[in-house]
């Protein structure tokens, strides 16, 4: 008899545990969306300067491909895509700043890998930009092809992923090199621009925007050798389902705008006149989409009216419409030669 007492003891104090995790998690769930609501904007991790991605204009004021991610999920929560506040970051204060609540996004550039997935406590939200590592060399260094660096001086930025991949790359080539880091990737790029180093080495989207600062920007040139497949992804804090999702389906309404032919010119009339049940269903004219994401129906209605769909903020960030002229390539739609590829919302 004690011995079954002992074990009804024990199943009552597995349950007990159990519950009160799932209470705990219950708990947590939300309260992210619950806060940012609260306090009426989006508090949002970005890079502390990069063209392109995120950047400042005369006024002050924020833009870029990174920072349209930030205010397309303020237009989803809050209709108004101008209801985010921003934290310029550097890469080694990026995880900390999103692990301890300073920010409530890190749309900064980050690459998707394992150990940042499994072990920091973060989640990525969605890949947001297929990069690849690559070398920037000025003309005058006389090579062609990273296989030409043997014995070169390198310059990186600290706290990224890069020295490691460029280790990789060299001992796997049998070439030697020296590398120099940097705190931020204005300083990197100021060193090469000097002829502190023969290289610089960095995602290509970030050697093809910094490129541009440098004091004589045709005497540079990209190499063609990309060394590594770099996924630049959003990342939230883990433990929160329902941030996460918002921020994810942001991205995916994006995507899916651009697929459907939806865009900020001609969202509206859409709304009003679409017969395609698929546009009908994504703007909300068509099923309780947003009450899934608690958020309101016509969310993806003002992401595109005031954001545009993932499409129209490439080209004007990075793509033809702006100073980098970046071939959409990998981010070309899957229908259209590239990879970019949304789950359809239904």
């Amino acid at each position: 008899m004690k011995k079954e007492n002992n074990k009804f003891k024990t199943t009552l104090t597995v349950v007990a545990v159990t519950l009160g995790s799932v209470i705990s998690m219950g708990a947590m769930a939300g309260a992210t969306l619950d806060n940012v609501k609260k306090k009426g904007f989006v508090q949002c991790g970005i890079s502390d300067g990069l063209p392109g991605f995120s950047y400042t204009d005369a006024k002050g004021n924020f833009h870029g491909f990174d920072v349209d991610v930030c205010r397309a999920v303020a237009a989803a929560v809050f209709g108004e895509a101008d209801k985010v506040k921003y934290t310029q970051l550097t890469a080694k204060e990026r995880f900390t700043a999103l692990q301890s609540g300073e920010v409530d996004i890190l749309s900064r550039s980050t690459t998707w890998t394992s150990s940042r997935d499994g072990a920091m406590g973060i989640l990525f939200a969605g890949i947001a930009y297929y990069d690849g590592q690559g070398f920037l060399v000025n003309k005058k260094l006389g090579v062609s092809s990273a296989k030409q660096l043997d014995g070169a001086t390198v310059c990186m930025q600290a706290g990224t992923l890069t020295e490691n991949i460029l280790a990789d790359y060299f001992r796997s080539n049998g070439l030697k090199f020296t590398p120099i880091t940097f705190d931020t990737s204005d300083e990197s790029f100021k060193a090469l621009d000097s002829g502190r180093c023969d290289v610089l080495t960095a995602d290509q989207s970030q050697l093809y925007g910094q490129r541009l600062k440098l004091a004589a920007p045709q005497d540079y040139v990209v190499l063609p050798e990309v060394v590594d497949k770099l996924p630049l992804a959003t990342a939230v804090r883990r433990g929160d389902e329902e941030w996460f999702s918002v921020v994810r389906w942001t991205q995916y309404a994006m995507l899916n705008a651009e697929e459907l032919g939806i865009t900020s010119q001609n969202v509206a009339d859409l709304v009003k006149n679409t017969k395609n049940p698929d546009v009908a269903r994504l703007l909300g004219n068509d099923g309780g989409l947003g009450k899934d994401l608690n958020l309101p129906n016509d969310w993806v209605v003002k992401i595109v009216s005031q954001v545009g769909n993932y499409g129209e903020s490439f080209d004007r960030n990075l793509g033809s419409g702006s100073e980098m002229k970046i071939k959409r390539g990998l981010n070309a739609l899957w229908n259209q030669g590239g990879i970019q590829y949304a789950p359809p919302i239904r």
